[in-house]
């Protein structure tokens, strides 16, 4: 046992590219602290896109299997959350492609208000927005997720989606064309 604590001990104070370099060589004991460390905030942000707990746990374990099968393939460039978000994203995606019954709607306590950014994520998700973001082609909507809702640069977003930046900026450009057209229609009507 007194070894292993040592063991985690010293992984504690590794960075997280150092980590993976150390799971691209087999070692568990990396792979473990990377897990203690990104896997509690990879489960929240799952649980903001999907109402069902086990198929976030499912897919955070799943993120994790493909960081020990796949972590050579990590550059070293950008942050390991970054590329482990981008993991998790692609797991969830092709989870619910097909289920509609997923979105999560927050429970306040009677008499709790939202906060804004909540109020704006509702909005977002069912409000008018939303409709006009279930128009877009997917991969419109998947760069707006992405780049707008999810904050991350159209380079993050690029590594992400499988896409070149230049082309996560033109759908960009054109999913926001989109969003105003469909906007100012649903106010027309």
């Amino acid at each position: 046992m007194g070894a292993l604590a040592a063991d985690s001990r010293a992984h504690a104070d590794q960075d997280d590219t150092v980590l993976v370099a150390l799971v691209a060589g087999g070692d568990a004991g990396a792979l473990e602290e990377l897990y203690r460390r990104h896997s509690p905030w990879l489960f929240a942000r799952l649980m903001r896109r999907c109402n069902d707990s086990e198929v976030v746990t499912d897919v955070v374990q799943d993120t994790f299997v493909t960081l020990w099968k796949d972590a050579r393939r990590f550059r070293g460039t950008g942050e390991v959350a970054a590329w482990l978000w981008g993991i998790a994203f692609r797991r969830m995606v092709s989870r619910l492609r097909s289920r509609k019954d997923v979105l999560l709607l927050p429970e306040w306590e009677a008499g709790q208000t939202p906060a804004a950014e909540d109020e704006v994520l509702l909005g977002v998700e069912y409000g008018d927005l939303a409709g006009a973001l279930r128009r877009l082609s997917p991969e419109f909507r998947s760069v707006v997720q992405a780049v707008v809702l999810d904050g991350l640069t159209t380079k993050e977003a690029g590594r992400l989606l499988g896409v070149r930046e230049n082309t996560v900026k033109t759908r960009l450009h054109r999913a926001k064309a989109q969003l105003r057209g469909s906007l100012v229609d649903t106010q027309e009507a």
